[in-house]
């Protein structure tokens, strides 16, 4: 996954220079047009359910259900794991009250929404870069020792576990009774949510970092081929496949009958979800390995430029952008009205989704590639400095 290489490759920098790195304190820069009145999530932009998976929903649309913070009054809390100098880029997902959580230490954690306070943890045998998704009481998460794992939600029992033949980045999405999930062997996997038995898995040509994103009887995924697959949700029989210019790490969001999808050709794609046609496409200024959000007519998306565009989704037309310190691998999340989304250069930043004004920032000790999710006001968040914060 090249966005854990390029993870790996800057750590130790990081480490030697963030106590004695003087960020700029000048004001971001932002494009756009101001006023206007606040975007909400329309209906169809997402289905309606907790933020209980990667990008809030199994069509991977980026929308909370739960308005987010316009004004940072407190941090609510903070966790950090009892093993030493290691990071969270899992992101974490919430659901009943509880916050689930993959960590660098290899394991699963299972945290109070309200406190931080742990209630269990899972151990694997290899660091846990995937972001879990919960369904009808059982946590499902990938681990980078092969295996997916479904758990009790309330106990961290394990159910059943499934091996693949290689490291499991990908975050699961669960729909209809089945459970989807990429690997480092090249494949998309569905299983039965309730056994783990295998129902199909198609092969790709490369990795499958991406997370597939289901909607409308079809499951969507990219690969490191380039190429973003149209799959059958029930068989997996391919319905169509369109071709980038260089890998896809980025996980695709369906929403109002399109696909849309970041490349590390430097490109967001906007295609039919039926077709597969290209409708539009909108060059940044690097690669997108975030993941975009989908609301209100808009999509957001990050770029290794350090900068957040905001597009017309019909369109792709530029309506603001936004620049940060430092590339932007993590997703967007889309809240009451907000954008929230961290930087490489360890701030999470708040922003008014219409015109990108910003509203707030917070700043971590690490790289923020975890992408923030939003429940109860409260905006959760993961960073490379080893902690995971709440914040309101």
């Amino acid at each position: 996954m090249r966005v854990i290489s390029h993870l790996r490759s800057r750590t130790a920098m990081l480490w030697m220079l963030l106590v004695a790195l003087i960020l700029s304190a000048c004001g971001a820069l932002v494009q756009g047009v101001p006023g206007g009145a606040p975007i909400q999530a329309t209906p169809g932009d997402a289905p309606t359910q907790e933020a209980s998976m990667f990008r809030a929903n199994s069509a991977r649309t980026g929308v909370f259900p739960s308005d987010g913070p316009t004004t940072l009054s407190e941090s609510v809390w903070t966790f950090k794991t009892d093993v030493g100098n290691v990071g969270f880029v899992s992101s974490p997902a919430i659901t009943d009250g509880v916050v689930y959580v993959g960590s660098e230490d290899g394991r699963l954690y299972a945290l109070d929404a309200a406190t931080g306070q742990e209630k269990w943890s899972f151990k694997t045998d290899g660091a846990v870069y995937s972001s879990p998704a919960i369904a009808d009481g059982v946590v499902y998460v990938g681990s980078l020792d092969n295996w997916l794992y479904a758990l009790d939600a309330e106990t961290g029992q394990e159910k059943w576990r499934f091996k693949t033949d290689g490291e499991v980045y990908s975050s699961p999405a669960v729909a209809g009774g089945m459970v989807y999930v990429g690997s480092d062997d090249g494949r998309l996997y569905a299983l039965d949510a309730a056994t783990g038995q295998e129902k199909w898995s198609f092969k790709t040509d490369g990795e499958v970092y991406s997370s597939p994103a289901v909607a409308g009887g079809m499951v969507y995924v990219g690969s490191e081929d380039g190429r973003l697959y149209a799959l059958d949700a029930e068989t997996g029989q391919e319905k169509w496949r369109f071709k980038t210019d260089y890998g896809v790490d980025s996980s695709p969001a369906v929403a109002g009958g399109m696909v849309y999808i970041g490349s590390y050709d430097g490109r967001l794609y906007a295609l039919d979800a039926r077709t597969g046609q290209e409708k539009w496409s909108f060059k940044t200024g690097s690669r997108v390995g975030s993941s975009p959000a989908v609301a209100g007519g808009m999509v957001y998306v990050g770029s290794g430029d350090d900068r957040l565009y905001a597009l017309d989704a019909r369109t792709g037309q530029e309506k603001w952008r936004f620049k940060t310190d430092d590339d932007v691998y993590s997703s967007p999340a889309v809240a009451g009205g907000m954008v929230y989304v961290g930087s490489w250069d360890g701030r999470l930043y708040a922003l008014d989704a219409r015109t990108g004004q910003e509203k707030w920032r917070f700043k971590t000790d690490g790289a923020i590639v975890s992408s923030p999710a939003v429940a109860g006001g409260v905006v959760y968040f993961a960073s490379t400095d080893g902690y995971l914060y709440a914040v309101r």
